[in-house]
C-alpha cells in the first residue's frame, strides 16, 4: 500500500505550538495549494490542506514559518473519527508531515536584520576569476612530446 503526499503551498496562519497530555510537542496549519488549472472564468482556485508536524519539526515550524510563508510538504494522509456534540460520527483527514523544506527566507525579525545583510554582502571581497584561476590551477611545465615518443 502507498499512502504519500506532496504538497507546495502558503501558510494560512501563523503556526502555535500544541502539547499533547504527554507532553510531546506539535503543531498544526492549513496550506493553501493553488490547482494547476483555472475554472470557468479564468481564476484560479486552492485547496486548503490540514498538516499536522511533531516535535522536533513542529518547534523549527513555529520559530520560522509565519502566514505566507512558502513550505514544501511530503507525508501521509492520516484520518481520524471521533463522535461530535450531536452524537454522529465526525471524520477528519490531515497530512501529517515527514519532511518539511521552508522555501523562501524567514521572514521574522526582518525588520531589525533588513539593513545588516545587505550591509554584509556590500563588504564582501570581489574576487577576479582570471587571478584566481591563475592560483588554482598548478603551473605543469610542458614536456617536448613528440608522436614518436607516445607508448601507444
Amino acid at each position: 500500500m502507498i499512502n504519500s503526499v506532496s504538497l507546495v503551498g502558503r501558510l494560512t496562519k501563523d503556526p502555535q505550538l500544541k502539547y499533547t497530555p504527554s507532553g510531546i510537542v506539535h503543531t498544526g496549519f492549513i496550506v493553501a495549494v493553488n490547482r494547476p488549472f483555472s475554472n470557468q472564468q479564468g481564476e484560479r482556485q486552492a485547496d486548503f490542506i490540514k498538516v499536522r508536524v511533531w516535535r522536533k519539526q513542529a518547534e523549527n515550524v513555529v520559530k520560522y514559518l509565519q502566514k505566507g510563508s512558502l513550505v514544501g510538504i511530503t507525508g501521509r494522509l492520516q484520518t481520524e473519527r471521533f463522535q461530535g456534540n450531536d452524537g454522529k460520527t465526525v471524520y477528519t483527514t490531515e497530512v501529517v508531515a515527514d519532511n518539511l523544506a521552508f522555501l523562501e527566507p524567514s521572514r521574522r525579525n526582518s525588520d531589525s536584520q533588513q539593513s545588516q545583510p545587505q550591509q554584509q554582502y556590500q563588504q564582501q571581497p570581489q574576487y577576479n576569476s582570471q587571478q584566481y584561476k591563475q592560483q588554482s590551477q598548478p603551473h605543469i611545465q610542458s614536456q617536448n612530446n613528440d608522436e614518436d615518443d607516445l607508448p601507444f
